[in-house]
């Protein structure tokens, strides 16, 4: 049942991050992110991580995804120009590709032992995990939060109609 809802989910992912890349529309692609996230999360569920899953619906699916569609549609951003792009990497992009997908093959192929897993540390709890997180790496947590929150002032200030016409003391 585990490896049927891997395969599903991984699926998933796979044709929502491939789906965010060939959308025109930045709303379509920020959902298809939202569509990669959660099927992340199922994916974290399924190792039996059960905070991580729940941090990557509430923090990632929910309030970044929420932020970058508030960005989005703040900033009205619409269809981009297309171009053709370069030359040389539509010529030497797609056997780059071929190249890399032959050698991921070949490693998974010769790999011994791909079925088995085992634990080698007992399973952190989430109190030992918080302890971590709150006391330890409390100033990079708090930091994080500060960019956050200076990222959505930013954008914000960078939104703004008429941003040099409301000059103080004009």
């Amino acid at each position: 049942m585990h490896l049927i809802l891997f395969i599903v989910f991984a699926g998933l992912c796979l044709a929502g991050a491939i789906n965010l890349l060939l959308q025109t529309h930045p709303i379509n692609s920020a959902l298809s992110l939202v569509v990669v996230m959660s099927s992340l999360a199922v994916l974290y569920l399924l190792l039996g991580a059960e905070f991580l899953a729940a941090a990557q619906i509430i923090v990632y699916a929910g309030a970044i995804m929420v932020l970058f569609t508030f960005v989005v549609m703040l900033l009205n951003a619409g269809r981009e120009e297309h171009t053709m792009g370069s030359g040389v990497a539509r010529i030497l992009g797609f056997p780059a590709v071929a190249v890399i997908l032959g050698v991921i093959a070949t490693v998974i192929l010769k790999a011994q032992g791909l079925g088995s897993a085992a634990l080698s540390d007992p399973i952190t709890s989430t109190e030992d995990l918080s302890r971590v997180l709150f006391r330890e790496l409390l100033l990079p947590f708090e930091v994080t939060s500060v960019l956050i929150l200076i990222a959505i002032l930013g954008a914000v200030a960078l939104a703004r109609p008429g941003g040099d016409e409301r000059r103080v003391g004009k």
